[in-house]
């Protein structure tokens, strides 16, 4: 999200950001459950998602701070949607979070512009292919579709307090 974009008037963008950072932070939680139940053939999988939400989640908090922000930290914990016991149950948690990752990029999408917004753009694909890969499903406006399901303007895994 680095770039020479100026800094925004109103905030939005910078909101935006930390949005993003905090479902990147509860993406990293999450597949750490995910590698735990995920049968093996699919772990390999779930290890190159966690290093990739790693990645969005370090830049972004670099970005925060280029904009003079404060980067959210992580939660302790975060309340999972369901509960998994097993690997299907961790399949469907890793299509849950890229879907809800889509989703919070989308609005990145909207808030910034230049550099940001491309990166933004990457970041959503890059979350809804891994969705699609985990789901076997896809949806034609990803990041859209999952935000007018979502009962609240962000979707994001709960911070457990």
């Amino acid at each position: 999200m680095s770039g020479s974009d100026s800094t925004p008037k109103d905030g939005g963008e910078l909101a935006a950001l930390q949005a993003a950072l905090r479902a990147e932070h509860a993406a990293v939680y999450g597949y750490g459950v995910v590698g735990g139940r995920v049968e093996r053939a699919r772990r390999t999988e779930a290890q190159a998602a966690y290093d990739a939400h790693r990645a969005r989640r370090d830049e972004l908090a670099r970005t925060v701070r280029d904009l003079g922000g404060t980067a959210e930290p992580a939660a302790a914990g975060y309340a999972l949607p369901f509960t998994v016991p097993d690997s299907a149950a961790a399949v469907r948690l890793a299509a849950e979070l890229e879907e809800r990752v889509a989703g919070v990029y989308s609005d990145l999408v909207r808030a910034s512009t230049g550099a940001r917004r491309r990166s933004a753009a990457e970041a959503l694909r890059e979350a809804a292919v891994r969705a699609v890969r985990w789901s076997g499903e896809s949806v034609a406006f990803p990041g859209l579709a999952e935000r007018a399901a979502a009962a609240s303007p962000t979707a994001s895994v709960t911070p457990r307090t």
